[in-house]
C-alpha cells in the first residue's frame, strides 16, 4: 500500500513543473510572481501595482498554463548561499537582474555563473531577466549585455538561455514571461 501510495505521488509531482525564481535582494521577484499570477487568471486588465515585502525564505505561486500548472518557487536574494539545495526540482528557472543598479551587477553576475554552473541545472531552461526598464537610471540591454558578458555567457553554457527586457512594475514583458514559461515547461 505504501509503495503504491509512493508512486502515485511521484507521478503526481512530476505532472507539475517546477520553475525557480532568482535573483539578487530587491530586484523585483516578488513583483514579479504576484503580477504573473494575476495576469495569467484575469489578463492584461487592471494588473495595478501589489504591495511587496522582501522574501525571507520562500514564495510558492501556482501558475496554469495552457491547462498545466506551474509552480514558481521564488527564492529570497538573501538565500543564494542555499539556493543549490533547490535545484534538484526544478526543469527551469527565471533569473532576476536590476538593470537599474550598476553596483549589483557584478555580484549578479556571480550568482548567475554559479547557478548555471550547478549540475543538476544542466538542462534546465533559463530566463533572464533585466527588470526595472522603467527606471529613468536604467542601464540599456545592450550596456547590460556587455556588462555580464551575455554572449559569452551563452555560448559557453549547457542550458538554453533566453534574455528579455522587463519591468514588473509597469507590466512591459509580463506577457513574453508566460510565454516563455509556457514554452518551456510545457511539453
Amino acid at each position: 500500500m505504501l509503495t503504491l501510495l509512493c508512486s502515485c505521488w511521484k507521478t503526481k509531482m512530476t505532472r507539475n513543473e517546477t520553475c525557480l525564481l532568482l535573483g539578487a535582494t530587491g530586484v523585483g521577484k516578488t513583483l514579479l510572481l504576484k503580477r504573473l499570477q494575476k495576469l495569467s487568471l484575469h489578463g492584461l486588465d487592471d494588473l495595478g501595482t501589489p504591495p511587496t515585502l522582501p522574501t525571507v525564505g520562500t514564495n510558492l505561486t501556482d501558475l496554469t498554463l495552457k491547462k498545466k500548472k506551474v509552480t514558481v518557487r521564488e527564492l529570497g536574494g538573501c538565500m543564494g548561499p542555499i539556493w543549490p539545495s533547490y535545484f534538484n526540482d526544478c526543469s527551469s528557472v527565471i533569473f532576476m537582474v536590476d538593470s537599474a543598479n550598476i553596483a549589483q551587477v557584478s555580484s549578479s553576475c556571480m550568482q548567475l555563473l554559479s547557478v548555471l554552473s550547478a549540475e543538476p541545472l544542466c538542462s534546465a531552461s533559463v530566463l533572464i531577466l533585466f527588470n526595472k526598464r522603467d527606471m529613468p537610471c536604467t542601464m540599456s540591454l545592450i550596456e547590460m549585455k556587455s556588462l555580464l558578458r551575455m554572449d559569452d555567457i551563452i555560448e559557453s553554457a549547457t542550458q538554453p538561455i533566453t534574455t528579455l527586457e522587463l519591468s514588473a512594475r509597469s507590466g512591459q514583458g509580463l506577457q513574453q514571461v508566460l510565454s516563455w514559461l509556457e514554452s518551456s515547461t510545457v511539453k
